[in-house]
């Protein structure tokens, strides 16, 4: 019945076509491909026309990265993607990185965009998002959450740009404001105390033996 209904087929369309079946299902398929090739070309004209632009745009030249050197906290927050005049940056480890070739990711909207303009060693160890954990402080972090973050500060070495460093504070205990009370200051400015006291101390003691 099958094959019946195959040389059937094969008189109808020598008959209807004057082509043999092999040249008829041939020339089939060629017209097939030229219609799937024309509508990826013009059938979605819109779609083509904005990757190619998301492309161009993607493509454009940077602006090479500035190095700032020595930067604080408060004022590495301007880097952090609302300005677009201003590269986008990022810290790890103290360490600041130009990202703005992944300003996708790290600029404002991207899925990383509050890690921008911080030291956001913390939050990378431990893969959150929460606002207390947008800092450089690493003190108490596990050896798991350190080698995670040891990954991030080789990715981060090998893809962008360093150019600068966070300023260290210290702690400044006894200072000028006479109550006792800790103050803040960076690490270069922080001056030893007591020498006067060792001074009267050794002076006490060459009294005494005098």
């Amino acid at each position: 019945m099958g094959l019946q209904l195959w040389e059937t087929l094969k008189e109808a369309i020598t008959a209807y076509t004057g082509l043999s079946p092999a040249t008829f299902f041939t020339v089939v398929a060629l017209l097939w491909a030229i219609y799937y090739v024309v509508t990826g070309l013009f059938g979605s004209s819109n779609d083509h026309h904005q990757r190619s632009r998301a492309f161009e745009e993607q493509m454009e030249l940077l602006p090479p990265p500035i190095q700032l050197g020595e930067i604080s906290e408060e004022e590495l927050k301007q880097y952090d993607g609302s300005d677009p005049k201003k590269p986008l940056l990022m810290a790890i480890k103290g360490q600041i990185y130009d990202v703005s070739q992944s300003r996708m990711f790290y600029g404002p909207g991207g899925p990383y965009a509050l890690f921008a303009g911080r030291d956001a060693s913390r939050a990378l160890a431990k893969m959150s998002f929460e606002e207390q954990d947008l800092t450089g402080d690493i003190s108490d972090l596990g050896p798991f959450e350190l080698d995670a973050l040891q990954d991030w500060e080789y990715k981060f070495m090998s893809k962008y740009v360093k150019v600068g460093t966070i300023k260290k504070t210290v702690a400044v205990t006894g200072g000028d404001n006479g109550n006792g009370e800790a103050s803040w200051t960076t690490e270069g400015d922080a001056k030893p105390a007591g020498d006067g006291s060792s001074q009267n101390a050794v002076a006490g003691t060459d009294a005494k033996e005098e």
